[in-house]
């Protein structure tokens, strides 16, 4: 709009500078999406037991939310390329030595390289809450993470070349994020807002985080047992090997999806939708008519996954225009992951999978009012 001023601490964005931000970003967030692959291949060559490595997965993805969400508070953002080429040359050393390793310093060198991708994080979100257009990007770099992290899954598995080759190539990509450097930023603007100095978000923006670590522990955790749900409810082998690459190519669509669309839908209506499908999705996947019911409600899933995230976004804008709360999004995000499946393991028995789906309904339900509520009472407050 003419006249408008700009919003303080908004990017004027260039393609070379957003391309080198999301090579890093992406390279942060590969090791969610490797895993399966990654751990399984440890334990299945005798470096950790079957049991310690869900809990591996589990520091790691907890590290690195930890890292995303705190790093503002730690780090400039003055000095981003100096942080870069650190983070990115502690998770690529880590990651070439871990094959290596005993299964006690597996956990601490999971640990550091956790903090470090976190850090990569921070400054992807970094980037996007300060465009003009945070839900578009987060939804274009949601997108790209899901089709690198095919990408590096596909090689990695038509490779089959153990731990070794997995975690070699990981450790190369890593390292190969060294050559985004020079068109990195040097450093972001200032993000408030309001005229008050950086610190916590304000209290909307914190019930906002709240709903978002509730709606990722729900995705997550349903996630992680949607094959032994499946196994649970006869649903063919055959059927199940169509699980994961289908909802993969869903994630994306629904990434794309919302890139296109996050603008022009009202934040709290697509939380409310997509929580209502979700929860009915939850219905489905507790009593499928058919295993073919089965997978599109998987699919589904899928789509909904990503799809929903860049509103979170909006609505932690909306909550707290200072971006504060926007800018912790990840490590909200990553927490809940991580949290999710912890969680959930501690109310399923060896034979009652299906406890995971009235987990998932509980956060599904907590994060969708949190998230709404607290876009709701940022619009009534300014009303008053």
């Amino acid at each position: 709009m003419a006249g408008q001023r700009p919003r303080p601490g908004a990017l004027n964005l260039r393609t070379d500078r957003a391309l080198a931000v999301f090579v890093v970003g992406v390279i942060g967030v590969l090791i969610p999406g490797l895993q399966p692959q990654l751990l399984g291949s440890l334990a299945a060559e005798g470096h950790l037991s079957v049991a310690a490595l869900g809990l591996l997965a589990t520091v790691e993805l907890l590290a690195m939310g930890l890292a995303a969400g705190g790093a503002g508070f730690i780090l400039p953002a003055t000095r981003l390329v100096a942080i870069a080429a650190i983070a990115l040359l502690t998770t690529g050393a880590i990651d070439l030595v871990t094959p290596f390793l005993g299964s006690g310093a597996l956990f601490g060198a999971r640990i550091v390289a956790g903090l470090a991708e976190g850090v990569l994080i921070w400054i992807a979100i970094g980037l996007i809450v300060r465009t003009s257009h945070p839900e578009r990007w987060s939804g274009i770099y949601l997108a790209v993470q899901t089709l690198a992290q095919f990408a590096l899954a596909s090689a990695i598995g038509y490779s089959a070349a153990g731990s070794r080759g997995a975690f070699t190539a990981l450790g190369v990509v890593t390292l190969a994020g060294l050559l985004a450097l020079p068109w990195l930023p040097r450093s972001y603007a200032p993000l408030a807002t309001d005229g008050e100095p950086g610190g916590l978000p304000h209290a909307r923006g914190l019930v906002a985080l709240g709903g978002v670590v509730a709606y990722l522990a729900f995705i997550v955790a349903v996630w992680v047992y949607i094959e032994p749900l499946a196994l649970e409810h006869g649903v063919p082998a055959a059927t199940i090997h169509l699980i994961a690459p289908l909802s993969l190519a869903m994630q994306v669509l629904g990434a794309g999806a919302a890139a296109l669309l996050a603008e022009r839908v009202p934040a709290r209506l697509a939380i409310a939708a997509v929580g209502l499908l979700n929860l009915g999705l939850l219905a489905t996947m507790a009593a499928p008519p058919s295993p073919a019911a089965f997978l599109v409600a998987t699919a589904a899933f899928g789509f909904l996954w990503l799809f929903i995230l860049p509103f979170q976004i909006s609505i932690a804008i909306a909550a707290d225009p200072s971006r504060r709360a926007a800018l912790l999004i990840g490590g909200a995000q990553l927490t809940g992951s991580s949290l999710g499946p912890f969680l959930a393991g501690l109310l399923i028995g060896d034979k009652d999978v299906a406890r995971v789906l009235w987990f998932g309904a509980f956060c599904a339900a907590a994060g969708m009012m949190a998230l709404i509520g607290a876009g709701t009472a940022r619009r009534l407050s300014r009303k008053v």
